[in-house]
């Protein structure tokens, strides 16, 4: 089964700055732009790295330690649920296998396909099964 794409987060939607490190590591912690703080402005989480000296593994790192916040997945989780109408994945799924949604045929004695009866779209057993040819 193909997973289908709810939403997606884009660039836009993070503020990224780049701050001077400091500590350990000496003059060139104090004057490159190697830290990074990302915020994503919709949720409200930060994600920061200071650890690397590269601003390219600080920000990759930076971007993780955000998606593992608290307040991001919950963020994404009521987002989710926003979008599916506040229906589970379950509940989609009841909903479309529903029994009036769903059309079986068989293939009677004489080799004619016809509609199968059944009694949970209402119809009683006793009734003869409405035939077509194909």
């Amino acid at each position: 089964m193909k997973k289908e794409l709810l939403f997606t987060v884009r660039k836009k939607d993070f503020e990224v700055k780049a701050f001077t490190s400091g500590g350990p590591g000496g003059q060139h912690q104090n004057r490159v732009n190697s830290g990074v703080r990302i915020i994503h402005r919709a949720s409200g989480s930060v994600g920061e790295s200071r650890s690397d000296k590269s601003q390219h593994r600080n920000k990759r790192l930076a971007l993780k330690r955000l998606t593992e916040t608290n307040k991001f997945k919950i963020w994404l989780q009521r987002r989710a649920f926003e979008i599916t109408g506040g229906l589970t994945i379950e509940q989609i799924v009841e909903k479309e296998m529903n029994p009036k949604n769903i059309k079986t045929e068989i293939k009677d004695t004489k080799g004619r396909w016809i509609n199968e009866v059944s009694e949970q779209n209402g119809k009683s057993g006793g009734e003869t099964p409405t035939s077509f040819n194909r």
